[in-house]
């Protein structure tokens, strides 16, 4: 029986120790938490990793902590422009969706999309209408709408009107959630959503819905979904580089996946982190900024989850095919 892995990410834009309480550090990565139970069910049952991405994502969207669905960042005119992508590593099919205002999840529009529409990418108002004939919960723009993004939005306006921007934080700029999985029938899968980066131009699109850049699945060699700032993702197009890195290069995916986002991008001065798994079931989370919200579960069901440097191994769960299973 093949291995199953999955892992997550909410994104490299984390705020600053300080900037929260414990409490709140410790709801947030209880959501992630959250995020790979739901996932890891799904492939502890035999079911599809692009099912468990869909599940794992969805948990992430659900929760103001994160910057996707609920909690999303405003744009410039303090507007939701929500994107997201998933892909089936087995056979390549994808879907996905850009600056769609009105569906609760979009990463599940972007399965309906790969799965009913024909199209890969479906933007804006077309994107809302496609999700609401499919059957999808739509609601009010305002539903997104939090505080703590209000607040970002407002620094964002401030750095822009005293031209320092460079020295804004990484959580008042953006944040992306994804996940990664491998199941049992050896296939690998990825999903990402966003709402993009506070104050981010109208209609401005990231590498989250962009196959190949912020979401990327190939049996055989790996799955990855990116965080951080998109426009280098679609430059260096990130998931497709890791990718061929381990099939041309014959390099590994820690190598990969590091080399990528810690050299590529980190010369450009620029935010960025991703989650990636191997088809043995191996799990990178590399980063470049001071953190990134994340987790995993390995092969042997070790829940784990992190936000800075410190990993907090939460518990271990059921694996498919072990005694008692």
């Amino acid at each position: 029986m093949n291995p199953v892995a999955l892992a997550i990410h909410g994104g490299c834009g984390v705020m600053a120790k300080l900037d929260l309480s414990e409490e709140e550090w410790q709801a947030a990565r209880a959501d992630l938490a959250s995020s790979l139970r739901a996932g890891w069910a799904v492939l502890a049952k035999g079911g599809t990793a692009l099912d468990a991405v869909e599940v794992a994502v969805v948990v992430m969207e659900d929760s103001p902590h994160f910057n996707a669905g609920y909690g999303a960042a405003l744009n410039e005119n303090a507007e939701h422009e929500l994107d997201a992508s998933i892909m089936d590593g087995s056979n390549f099919d994808a879907g996905a969706i850009c600056a769609a205002s009105r569906i609760r999840n979009p990463v599940k529009a972007a399965r309906a999309v790969m799965e009913r529409s024909g199209a890969v990418l479906l933007t804006g108002p077309a994107a809302d209408r496609f999700a609401e004939r499919s059957g999808l919960d739509i609601v009010a723009a305002d539903y997104f709408t939090t505080e703590r993004r209000q607040k970002a939005l407002a620094a964002m306006k401030a750095h822009a009107r005293t031209g320092t921007y460079a020295a804004a934080s990484e959580a008042e700029k953006h944040g992306t959630v994804g996940a990664v999985a491998l199941d049992r029938a050896g296939h690998l899968a990825a999903a990402t959503s966003t709402g993009g980066y506070n104050n981010k131009p109208q209609g401005r699109v990231g590498d989250s819905p962009i196959i190949g850049a912020g979401t990327y699945a190939r049996d055989g060699v790996c799955a990855v979904s990116g965080t951080g700032q998109g426009e280098f993702f679609i430059r260096h197009v990130v998931g497709h580089e890791i990718a061929s890195r381990i099939a041309y290069l014959g390099e590994t995916l820690e190598t990969a996946s590091h080399k990528v986002i810690r050299d590529d991008l980190k010369s450009y001065g620029i935010g960025a982190g991703a989650v990636a798994v191997d088809g043995s079931g191996n799990v990178s989370a590399p980063y470049n900024t001071d953190g990134m919200f994340r987790g995993w579960v390995t092969r042997d069901g070790k829940l784990h989850v992190a936000s800075h440097g410190e990993v907090f191994f939460v518990e271990t769960l059921e694996v498919p095919g072990a005694p008692g299973a």
